[in-house]
């Protein structure tokens, strides 16, 4: 019975993310706006804060260990990281459970170089208003917000590169 009941939820999940994916973008307005500075700790146990990142080309990049999409785009954001990280590019992974455990289970089956942070509370999420996993926002070298995109299909990282390149070469 219980089984059936997470598989409920798990589905029904998957449906509001889609139907928010879909639906009107409330986040479109901050598009061009500053990018809410936030402080987390990542992985290595320091606290990685965004406007200390000023001068780079940031993408930050919301995601959940149970999301399929996030799972199968994390090493190719990995591979982008390698790329473009020496050209001013910082790639940063932020997880959005309560639980890092399930985090942590993730990153030893798909390793990965760059930062992982840490939304246990979600207050970041809340802060970027997150509605669907994953959610990436680029982030341009003034700290302005460019670019958001919300879920993942197979082909988006070419429009990733696309902008990061983009924001890199002004």
């Amino acid at each position: 019975m219980m089984g059936m009941f997470k598989s409920i939820v798990k589905n029904m999940t998957v449906l509001l993310a889609a139907g928010m994916l879909f639906s009107t973008n409330t986040q479109a307005d901050a598009i061009g706006g500053p990018a809410p500075d936030f402080t987390l700790k990542s992985r290595s146990g320091e606290n990685v804060k965004l406007s200390e990142l000023r001068g780079e080309v940031v993408m930050i990049n919301f995601w959940a260990s149970w999301c399929a999409p996030c799972r199968q785009e994390m090493p190719l954001l990995e591979d982008m990281h390698k790329k473009y990280s020496e050209l001013g590019f910082v790639l940063l992974g932020v997880n959005v459970e309560e639980d890092s455990s399930k985090a942590a289970e993730l990153l030893r089956e798909i390793p990965v170089s760059f930062p992982i942070l840490y939304d246990n509370t979600n207050e970041v999420t809340k802060l970027y208003k997150v509605v669907a996993m994953p959610t990436t926002v680029i982030v341009d070298r003034d700290g302005t917000m460019r670019y958001l995109h919300r879920g993942y299909l197979p082909g988006y990282e070419e429009e990733y590169i696309k902008q990061v390149k983009e924001l890199i070469r002004e």
